[in-house]
């Protein structure tokens, strides 16, 4: 049913994506279909981008590919599962990815809301909003 599934993963909260890539790779098994985990690495702060040194990035983005590729084997997928690092917005990131993978569903965990994401609301919420492929919350 679904051939191409997103997974974005937020690496500083395991609690919170260890349930979503499980179930993505159950949904990927049962319909032949592929995993793609994601992560987004934020933009460094231009006020703050001039006291971090440029190799800083380079290593931040190295190892979270590096975490992202372990995690892509221990689904079991083999060459069913890929990982992608991006820079910027995570929420724009990951409809971006979406789009440009041809993704036909985004698997995600979320928290639960609180009182704050009701009045801001939250990257899950803004992902849900403007894709445009199915998504799944995993709470």
């Amino acid at each position: 049913m679904f051939k191409l599934i997103l997974v974005p993963i937020d690496l500083s909260d395991p609690e919170l994506y260890q349930r979503a890539v499980h179930v993505a790779a159950d949904m990927a098994r049962q319909s032949g279909g592929k995993i793609r985990l994601m992560t987004v690495i934020s933009a460094v702060p231009p006020s703050v981008s001039q006291y971090v040194p440029p190799e800083i990035h380079g290593q931040v983005v190295d190892e979270a590919r590096t975490r992202l590729n372990l995690l892509a084997t221990e689904t079991g997928l083999g060459d069913a599962a890929s990982a992608i690092v991006r820079d910027g917005a995570v929420y724009h990131e990951v409809l971006a990815e979406a789009e440009d993978a041809g993704a036909d569903l985004i698997v995600m965990g979320s928290h639960r809301p609180a009182m704050s994401t009701y009045l801001l609301g939250s990257n899950a919420a803004r992902i849900v909003r403007h894709a445009t492929c199915s998504v799944m919350v995993i709470r």
